[in-house]
């Protein structure tokens, strides 16, 4: 099994039995559409076709409006078609954080490029929603309530495991997101699982709040992507 198969059939294989605190649900797009299996084996197909080991980004936990209907981390419907040229008919979405992302990835030379050197996922690899009012629905954070963290935490340390296996390198984790850096700390102090973690701001919050520095930030991600190979 190549990378893209190993991705395939952990995504394939995904799902959360366990319980949750009341008021928050599980989404999983992979049971849920049809067509989020058919893009997003189009997708590791096409980019993780090889034995290549990869860097590690990790995420939060996925968004409704992005991985959560494309089955692609930090990937919306829009950038899957713009970036990768993969069109998906069954949904039309647009994901903030999906933005900066790609934003970035143009910049390090292409989604060819970047993902020849990289995985994204996260912990938590599945949408979390929590209803607001009845039949108002929110995304929500795999850490935004202390039960619903002690709720998911042995999952999110196999699930890191699983990632691993797929061909990662530990020596360095990127975690995106100064919050869940404080918590992918707490597991990794537990499961010993990467010798350093490199932490960058979130798309979401360079997008929404310091959009006018983006290109600052953007650097920032190429400059801690290149410093183990000695470029910038």
């Amino acid at each position: 099994m190549n990378f893209a198969d190993k991705v395939i059939d952990f995504n394939q294989r995904l799902q959360y039995t366990g319980k949750l605190p009341e008021g928050f649900f599980v989404m999983n797009p992979f049971m849920d559409n049809p067509e989020t299996l058919e893009v997003m084996r189009k997708f590791y197909n096409q980019y993780y076709g090889d034995n290549n080991p990869r860097k590690f980004l990790i995420g939060i936990n996925p968004s409704r409006h992005g991985a959560g209907v494309t089955g692609v981390p930090f990937t919306d419907t829009k950038r899957l078609e713009s970036a990768c040229g993969i069109k998906m008919t069954s949904a039309r979405t647009h994901e903030i954080s999906s933005v900066f992302m790609y934003d970035m990835i143009e910049e390090f030379g292409g989604a060819a490029e970047f993902y020849r050197e990289f995985y994204i996922n996260s912990p938590f690899p599945l949408a979390i929603i929590r209803e607001v009012k009845p039949g108002q629905f929110l995304n929500a954070n795999y850490y935004d309530d202390p039960k619903l963290f002690l709720a998911v935490k042995d999952f999110m340390i196999e699930s890191l495991k699983k990632h691993i296996e797929l061909g990662l390198y530990q020596d360095e984790v990127f975690i995106l997101g100064k919050k869940n850096a404080q918590f992918i700390h707490k597991l990794n102090q537990e499961a010993n699982l990467f010798d350093k973690l490199t932490v960058l701001e979130h798309p979401r919050f360079i997008q929404q709040y310091k959009s006018k520095e983006k290109p600052l930030y953007i650097d920032k991600y190429l400059v801690a992507f290149n410093q183990n190979n000695g470029t910038v």
